[in-house]
């Protein structure tokens, strides 16, 4: 329980990467598009070593390194394939949240941007006595954007800080979509298990249904959680993997009356939560994707569960001309703006918790000056988390 922090190089699955680590939680992220691969608690530590992020079924490589010739026939076309080639986790969907344009894939597009298929660089990687901290960052040259993204871990915390920047190279403002690309997985996510929570105030399925195999009738509102089902049921989206063979996507707007937003899966078995806490003005939609051994195309071969918990500025992925089209939903906006050769900052958190056997279901979380605070509604503040960095973001700056 008393190792250091510390930050170093590695190798996952076979694939670059690199490790910050505390003596509660190990953060693995890649440089082969980003992803942050796992978020768990140490073996030593005696708590619940569960990764809740989702491992696909296949095996993953660096996405930089797809060619049609060799990896179409394992992963898809390039427009798909070569951002599931290196997919897992955490991953980030920038410039764009959707599928390419035919004309934009025969430039070399593939699907949620640039980002989640180039090779990430190192920056600066520092350890001290109370903190552990990595930076990394890939530059997009169809978008004329370069991002940067630092996380920090401190010592007897199981909370990661992130932030990112996304700087335009350009002499014109940039219209674009940001979407933090959180996916869960088995053995986590459980249809009997687990659970997943976040303040949505209003709901919409998705308008294209799921490539035939959809569980929610297509672009209906629906007041979260309860979505119509395809079959006349109304679904509580609150549980995952309802029906196999079935998939859905869905949009909702997080409670713009709070300025921090929040979204968070436990599993019961284990007593563990895990979450994310963002601005709500930053991210003010909550996109959820399920696929629930659905697709049969290679990469998916009707093998894989996983959920997607993706908060972003743009409530579909959708083709980039139909998303600028279509304009706001519910009066929220649906895109970021990075002006003329400056830059745009966010900042939010990642947390892992234990909860108590009594626990129930998330109904609160609020932010303190040093401390997450969650409350099952049973009495206030039932989980306190220690999160002594939060007074050094923006998640606690009025408005």
């Amino acid at each position: 329980m008393s190792a250091p922090l510390r930050c170093y190089e590695t190798q996952w699955h076979r694939r670059h990467a690199f490790v910050l680590a505390n003596n509660l939680i190990t953060l693995v992220t890649l440089t082969g598009g980003g992803h942050v691969a796992e978020f768990r608690f140490r073996e030593d530590t005696g708590f619940p070593t569960l990764n809740p992020l989702w491992i696909p079924p296949w095996k993953t490589m660096e996405p930089y390194r797809y060619k049609r010739r060799l990896h179409a026939a394992l992963y898809g076309p390039p427009a798909t394939g070569r951002m599931l080639s290196g997919i897992t986790g955490h991953n980030l969907c920038l410039d764009f949240f959707g599928p390419p344009s035919e004309e934009e894939a025969r430039q070399g597009l593939s699907i949620h941007g640039e980002a989640p298929a180039r090779r990430w660089r190192k920056v600066s990687g520092l350890t001290s006595r109370h903190q552990s901290r990595l930076k990394l960052a890939v530059h997009l040259p169809v978008a004329g954007l370069r991002f940067e993204r630092e996380i920090k871990l401190r010592a007897g915390e199981s909370v990661a800080y992130f932030k990112e920047t996304v700087t335009n190279e350009r002499k014109a403002d940039h219209f674009f979509h940001w979407t933090q690309h959180v996916t869960l997985g088995p053995p986590f996510l459980d249809a009997r298990k687990s659970s997943v929570w976040a303040p949505v105030v209003k709901g919409r399925t998705y308008p294209y249904g799921y490539e035939g195999k959809e569980l929610l009738l297509s672009g209906r509102d629906f007041k979260w959680p309860y979505a119509p089902g395809i079959n006349g049921k109304v679904l509580n989206l609150t549980r995952p993997f309802i029906q196999p063979g079935k998939g859905f996507v869905v949009t909702g707007l997080l409670d713009p009356k709070n300025s921090i937003a929040y979204v968070a899966a436990v599993n019961r078995k284990a007593r563990l939560i895990f979450g994310y806490c963002f601005r709500q003005a930053d991210f003010p939609w909550l996109v959820i994707w399920e696929e629930n051994r659905a697709r049969r195309a290679p990469p998916w071969n009707g093998q894989c569960q996983a959920r997607g918990l993706e908060f972003s500025s743009t409530p579909f992925p959708l083709l980039r001309r139909e998303s600028f089209a279509q304009g706001p939903l519910y009066g929220a906006p649906c895109f970021s703006t990075v002006p003329a050769r400056s830059s745009l900052v966010v900042e939010y958190v990642g947390f892992l918790a234990t909860l108590p056997p009594e626990f129930s279901d998330l109904r609160e979380l609020r932010l303190a000056q040093n401390e997450i605070l969650l409350s099952d509604g049973s009495e206030p503040h039932r989980v306190r988390v220690p999160a002594s960095g939060l007074a050094k973001t923006c998640l606690l700056a009025p408005g």
